[in-house]
């Protein structure tokens, strides 16, 4: 039996939304540090603060929703996150300088024609950042914070990520219709940035220059009344530790089964990051806990490596999704980019034990049998039958699914190359069998009116979408735009639109991100 802490868990998922948002490791962690302490100097009511300190963790839970769209435009959004942290984001003077600077980057080597277009093109689609991007990610991040238990002044708070105090950001709260915890963090979040770029007086000097702007002045006053005790060993205390000893309240253990849907909740956190992806957790994770049983591992180690294939991808989030969005093939530092993410994986799981253990055997889904694969290039020796048959279903269930190079494979061919594998020594054929005879050798594909995954045809969801609803939320999950889905299905735009706006009503959602999320939850994308 698993036992583990609700903020043990939402610290290692913090270090996740860090990578994503191309910060150093620990970031929000020491946010929560600042904002706690902060907190507790301006007596926030025990809810507040307990907000607080889970909202500075998970401010960014919902940030990898659209990134696809927007490395599309900016090239490599992690690099552009890292910058937009410094500057005020009303200043759009700043704002339109770096973004002009990344859409140059990504279009680097185009003639002057093409790289005009794209410019044309880019700042065209800009205004959608504030009409779809940001609602979008706050949509996300409160269905995650909903999915994992979070009580509803948590889950109002997370969904105000970009607001700000003057009514100039996203939503358009203004002044104290923003919730108190989300006034602290926000002051806490560039406390540390400058702290980080240039010591207490930076982030003294930040503080006072956004004081009624972006920040809450009564905020920002305390921070400068109190900054050098606020500040106190965050170059130095060890975060983790600091972070779990000032959890507000009691703590609370998940049961196996939030356990379980928390881990849920996370692979689609993953997923999302990038239309090629959505599902593929989820997918590799049942595959898996079916496969082992095939196996003949014990139901506990089953169910452990669920939990692991649910996590396995977790370090993508670390990688730009114009990498993972990127048609040709990847040149060499892309590669070794993607190389890395297995090692992302588990530093994020790297803690506590109960996390560690999981994140060791997530960490092997791209260990090869002969060596060759990554990223520590174990031999079969070092592989443990739980390892190859999660390396085995994960290349199953990626074959399945299309990708920016190659369509989807038949069930079929999928097998084919499986067992392809298995003769060449680069995967176990036992692992191979099981996972074979878990999917069935049939496609997970379903023909019109059959039953989803959950047992639910069709047009009995609790939706109650018909099977065109259905099939303009796969395309528009898929990143499609409304002209590319009306093209596909040989309808007008006004009818797309039209069933966009139907879709959206029946699922209770207000973006493209949401909708996207929902389809993820209710198993409608294949």
């Amino acid at each position: 039996m698993v036992s583990i802490r609700l903020a043990k868990l939402m610290a290692a998922l913090s270090i996740a939304t860090d990578l994503g948002m191309g910060q150093p490791m620990e970031y929000a962690m020491t946010t929560c540090i600042v904002a706690v302490r902060l907190g507790e100097v301006l007596k926030l009511s025990d809810t507040d603060l307990r907000d607080a300190y889970y909202e500075a963790l998970l401010r960014y839970i919902g940030c990898n929703a659209d990134t696809y769209w927007f490395a599309s435009i900016v090239g490599d959004e992690l690099a552009l996150r890292s910058e937009v942290v410094k500057i005020d984001t009303a200043d759009n003077g700043k704002l339109m300088g770096l973004m002009l600077r990344f859409m140059q980057q990504a279009n680097a080597g185009a003639n002057p024609i093409k790289l005009a277009q794209a410019m044309a093109s880019g700042f065209a689609q800009l205004p959608q950042i504030n009409s779809s991007f940001f609602p979008g990610h706050c949509e996300v991040a409160q269905r995650l914070a909903s999915r994992m238990g979070f009580e509803q002044s948590f889950v109002q708070t997370v969904g105000q990520i970009y607001a700000r105090w003057d009514g100039k950001g996203v939503p358009s709260l203004k002044g104290e219709a923003i919730s108190p915890a989300m006034q602290v963090v926000t002051v806490a979040q560039d406390v540390v940035t400058f702290f980080r770029l240039g010591g207490v007086d930076a982030a003294m000097t930040m503080a006072r220059e956004r004081s009624g702007k972006a920040h809450a002045p009564k905020v920002t006053e305390a921070f400068c009344q109190h900054a050098q005790s606020l500040c106190a060993g965050l170059d130095s205390e060890p975060a983790w530790e600091a972070v779990l000893a000032m959890e507000p309240g009691p703590p609370h253990e998940l049961s196996e089964a939030e356990f379980d849907l928390a881990c849920e909740a996370i692979a689609d956190f993953t997923d999302i990051k990038s239309p090629f992806l959505l599902g593929h957790s989820r997918g590799v994770a049942q595959l898996t806990f079916d496969a082992s049983q095939h196996y003949g591992l014990p139901i506990a180690n089953c169910q452990s490596l669920r939990r692991a294939a649910w996590l396995h991808d977790i370090g993508r989030v670390g990688v730009s999704a114009a990498i993972w969005g990127k048609p040709a093939p990847l040149n060499e530092r892309e590669w070794e980019k993607v190389r890395l993410h297995p090692y992302y994986t588990e530093r994020v799981l790297a803690k506590p034990d109960a996390l560690a253990q999981l994140g060791k055997l997530a960490a092997l889904h791209h260990e090869r049998c002969d060596g060759s694969g990554y990223h520590r290039g174990l031999p079969t020796a070092m592989l443990s039958s739980a390892a190859r048959i999660l390396a085995a279903a994960d290349v199953y269930q990626a074959m399945l699914e299309t990708r920016p190079h190659r369509p989807a494979r038949t069930a079929g061919a999928a097998a084919d190359e499986l067992r392809t594998e298995a003769r060449a020594g680069r995967l176990d054929l036992d692992a191979v069998n099981a996972v074979l005879a878990a999917a069935g050798h049939s496609p997970h594909q379903l023909p019109k009116g059959s039953p989803l995954p959950s047992g639910k045809p069709f047009g009995s969801l609790s939706a109650n979408l018909s099977e065109r609803e259905a099939e303009v939320l796969r395309l528009l999950a898929r990143g499609s735009t409304m002209k590319q889905i009306a093209a596909k299905l040989v309808i007008s735009y006004k009818t797309v639109d039209r069933h966009v706006q139907n879709i959206y009503t029946k699922i209770g959602v207000n973006t493209r991100a949401g909708a996207t999320l929902w389809a993820m939850e209710h198993d409608v994308l294949s």
